[in-house]
């Protein structure tokens, strides 16, 4: 018998139980354990083959063999990025090049972006994930899915591609970009899943307006959204502006991809982790200790799957909380994102460091090292405008190609267009000798 959804707005009933995966269907008993020896296995895999975990782990006292539980993975060392590009390219690599399949990267604070490897076994665990993941959204094969998200490097739009070829579905691939192509696409392809980022799809419904075309009779009946946080008001604009469900997707490169965790379209009430491959936990993000389920704090991963790049505890800095299952109840949830435990700027699905933006300051001649990155949102896109100040020394007219160069080198090394504005010296306000990096100026929700 199939339950009704109570909050889906156009697709019905919700999956009945024999439609879902095995893991899906297993109880909780049957998914620890699954974990535990999936765990055991992951923990022998990256010390045997990674040198630095084996150093780690030697750091800190312990073996593979001590993880006899679940609770015992809190007594192993913590994973960073800085740790990533410590060992950048393959030094994290667990497997011989050969049996690297595809290579995905991301731009980082040193300049070295982290770089995470695939076999054909953890690109088959990809695509499955993100099967699961459209079809909890609500997904069918058949279905004809809109990707928006950017191809290339970045995980998300291959992610999303052959997760939705894994599901049966027709993958249209738009990418970024093209805001006047991407509605007519819609238009004419008649999608009814659209991927993209949440703050994208807005500026996506300001150009169906633009053109005369009332969005609520589009195709689109799902959207996936991820890659950057979104509030519950966002969510309500864009599912009464579109008439469709509107879902959560989060996942990160360094863990896998999109497709770690998804929002069920059934309860819409947080993202379902798929324990079976990624195990979560929340730590206290200065004492670095457990918290227990419902406490918000910093989310941590460790791979139960992975070949290619095995991570144990990775810190994603991002902040949560883990609940109970609802709609897969073996699984637990995890909140929407609320923040960052550092300083990172989310900006239209990209991350950028202040770090990033002060190393290419630094490199341009006849600027000093004060900055500040001023945030606003400009219609539905959020802008980022770097203010910063001239040398005592530098003469007026190489302030407008210095800006120019700013702009050229972080559209190129890290992927987002930003504005800058080169001022006077001793033009930006200090506090106590020191000049605050960002100035978050976008209305709160």
């Amino acid at each position: 018998m199939r339950s009704e959804v109570p909050h889906a707005r156009r697709l019905g009933p919700a999956p009945a139980a024999d439609d879902l995966s095995p893991a899906e269907r297993m109880n909780v008993d049957e998914l620890r354990s699954v974990q535990l020896e999936r765990l055991q296995w992951t923990l022998r895999h990256a010390y045997e083959n990674v040198p630095w975990y084996r150093k780690k782990f030697d750091e800190a006292g312990v073996h593979p063999d001590d993880c006899r539980s679940l609770e015992d993975l809190a007594k192993f060392p913590l994973t960073s990025k800085a740790d990533l590009r410590e060992n950048y390219p393959f030094g994290m690599f667990a497997v011989p090049q050969q049996e690297i399949r595809r290579i995905h990267a991301s731009s980082g604070t040193t300049g070295k972006p982290t770089v995470v490897g695939y076999t054909e076994a953890d690109l088959d665990t990809w695509a499955s994930v993100m099967a699961r993941s459209i079809f909890a959204a609500g997904g069918r094969a058949g279905h004809k899915v809109h990707v928006a998200y950017g191809y290339g490097l970045f995980t998300g739009g291959l992610g999303a591609h052959y997760g939705a070829e894994k599901l049966g579905a027709t993958v249209i691939p738009a990418s970024g970009g093209m805001t006047t192509r991407q509605v007519q696409l819609i238009t004419d392809f008649r999608p009814e899943i659209i991927m993209v980022t949440p703050s994208y799809m807005l500026t996506l419904l300001d150009e169906f307006e633009r053109q005369g075309i009332d969005p609520r009779t589009s195709s689109l009946r799902i959207g996936i959204f991820g890659a950057e946080p979104w509030t519950e008001a966002m969510r309500a604009e864009i599912e009464e502006r579109l008439d469709l469900d509107a879902v959560d997707i989060y996942g990160l490169s360094e863990v896998m991809g999109p497709g770690v965790a998804q929002e069920c379209i059934e309860t819409k009430d947080g993202l379902q982790v798929w324990e079976d491959h990624f195990y979560p936990e929340v730590i206290d993000p200065v004492e670095e200790t457990v918290l227990a389920e419902g406490e918000t704090g910093e989310l941590l991963f460790t791979s139960l799957t992975k070949q290619a790049l095995p991570i144990i505890r990775y810190r994603t800095r991002d902040l949560t909380a883990l609940r109970p299952g609802t709609a897969r109840p073996s699984f637990r949830r995890m909140d929407k994102v609320t923040g960052r435990s550092d300083d990172l700027i989310i900006l239209r699905g990209v991350n950028v460091f202040p770090t990033q933006i002060e190393e290419i300051v630094l490199a341009t001649p006849g600027l000093a090292p004060h900055f500040q990155i001023r945030l606003t949102r400009e219609g539905r896109m959020d802008e980022a405008t770097v203010l910063v100040e001239a040398r005592t020394d530098t003469p007026p007219d190489r302030r407008a190609p210095a800006a120019h160069e700013i702009a050229v080198r972080v559209k190129e090394g890290i992927g987002v267009s930003i504005g800058v504005e080169v001022l006077d010296p001793d033009t930006l306000e200090r506090s106590v000798g020191k000049l605050r990096r960002v100035l978050d100026q976008r209305p709160r929700e």
